[in-house]
């Protein structure tokens, strides 16, 4: 009877040992570790750089108005290895937070035996014993260890949401970038053309006497350097069609089609606040993530010099036909307790200790890194993008001087007062100021990425939240 009340008696016990454990200790989130690790760093009341105030806006992909990118977006996300590898990383990541989570509950295991004489006499033992325990976590150490998965596990997940938005972005500004080049290999085609008819014009003035041998030369060397200029643009364009390739995933065989023209100009953007950046940014919430993690470690290696306690039981059921068991109440039900307080282990607890503190410090360290490196490349986008604003009626009225120039000289040439040399040296001239431009233009659509990029925009209409730090 006193067996049974015991027994009763044993799950009201371990819950109340189990309730009895030290509650952790919150982990340092995003507004904290500005508090404490960005101190120096006054974070101003808007960026220093001209910037649209509202709201940060998601879904930038539509505002290029290219229906060719959304298809070419999901081509990448679902090919490009660097995001497999992303992928992988967070798999891992979830089976170690699997694994840890089994070291909060019981451990059972089922041991069976039998033997026998292997010459035929009739002795035999047989048993079987179902034996389980279970480590009261009563100062945090298991717990404490399964936080740090978790966030390593929401660490993961924070950067392999980064990298599809990196990946978005350099995609983005690789087609922008291969579009630039097919209109420089235009341009360069045509200056050739003109620099070849500068090299017949030449031979011809000394052919009539009003030409040198120097002006010919001068007028082959300008067509051959011109010629030159069009094979590597040839070359560069390749290259960059192998990188939108790489990028999707496929062979880098050069032979996607590229567009011929930039499309049109994004509309001004709204850039928030400087404060509300870090919650934005998951390469941001990664790093917090990791601080947290190495909390978590500094906890369990702090609970690790404490006393553990552990519970256990057994059921064993023993038969045999050689001896007589002396204990006739079979089967039969033991429990016990065990304590395990560390005394001396040469100063290896302690150091355990030491060593994930500075692992939680430099994992600190790294966090304010990437939020400085994160404000610097909001305000040196928006930097780019009002210099690129301002220079833009710059380039463009200096192309439309060229042009005017242009076509004055050829009303001269239409009416006898100048030659058709001078009519190509200014259209050489009107060509090479569209580079410009053309680099202007394209500039501003790559600053527009890296701006959605650094502020932690979104590509995606309604993306998943950014994971968070577990309390």
């Amino acid at each position: 009877m006193v067996g049974r009340i015991v027994f009763r008696r044993v799950p009201v016990m371990l819950a109340v040992l189990a309730l009895a454990g030290c509650a952790l200790d919150p982990s340092p989130d995003i507004r904290q570790l500005t508090q404490t690790e960005l101190s120096h760093t006054r974070l101003p009341q808007a960026w220093k750089s001209a910037a649209t105030a509202g709201a940060v806006k998601d879904d930038w992909l539509t505002d290029f108005g290219d229906p060719r990118l959304p298809p070419l977006v999901q081509e990448a996300l679902a090919w490009n290895v660097d995001l497999k590898t992303a992928a992988a990383r967070v798999e891992a990541a979830r089976s170690a937070v699997n694994a840890t989570a089994q070291g909060l509950y019981p451990t059972a295991n089922l041991i069976g035996r039998t033997s026998g004489s292997a010459t035929g006499a009739s002795g035999q033992l047989s048993g079987a014993v179902l034996s389980g325990s279970w480590d009261l976590d009563l100062w945090g150490r298991i717990r404490y260890g399964q936080r740090a998965v978790q966030d390593q596990y929401a660490s993961a997940q924070a950067d392999a949401f980064y990298a599809r938005q990196s990946i978005v972005a350099n995609l983005v500004v690789a087609w922008y970038m291969a579009a630039e080049l097919v209109q420089q290999k235009a341009l360069a085609g045509e200056m050739t053309a003109v620099a070849q008819q500068l090299w017949q014009l030449a031979q011809d003035r000394q052919r009539v006497g009003v030409g040198s041998s120097t002006d010919v030369a001068q007028a082959a060397s300008t067509f051959q350097t011109y010629k030159d200029s069009e094979k590597q643009l040839e070359l560069a364009l390749s290259h960059a069609k192998r990188a939108l390739e790489l990028l999707l995933g496929r062979y880098p065989a050069a032979e996607i089609a590229v567009p011929d023209s930039l499309g049109k100009v994004p509309v001004p953007l709204s850039a928030g606040l400087p404060s509300e950046l870090l919650e934005r940014r998951p390469d941001v919430s990664a790093a917090a993530l990791r601080v947290s993690a190495a909390f978590a470690r500094v906890g369990e290696a702090k609970a690790a010099r404490l006393p553990s306690v552990s519970l256990t039981a057994a059921l064993s059921s023993i038969s045999s036909s050689v001896f007589v068991l002396q204990d006739v109440n079979n089967p039969s039900l033991g429990l016990g307790a065990t304590l395990i307080y560390p005394v001396f282990n040469g100063g290896q607890l302690e150091a355990q200790v030491q060593f994930r503190t500075a692992e939680q410090q430099e994992a600190a360290a790294a966090f304010a890194r990437t939020a400085q490196k994160a404000f610097n490349e909001v305000e040196s986008a928006l930097a780019a993008e009002a210099s690129l604003t301002e220079r833009a009626p710059i380039v463009g009225q200096g192309l439309a001087e060229s042009r005017r120039a242009l076509a004055l000289e050829q009303v001269r040439f239409r009416v006898g007062s100048r030659d058709m040399r001078s009519v190509a040296q200014l259209q050489m001239a009107a060509l090479a100021a569209q580079l410009p431009q053309l680099r202007l233009q394209t500039e501003q659509r790559v600053q527009r990425v890296k701006l959605h990029l650094a502020l932690g925009s979104q590509f995606e209409p309604a993306a998943a939240g950014i994971p968070v730090a577990s309390r």
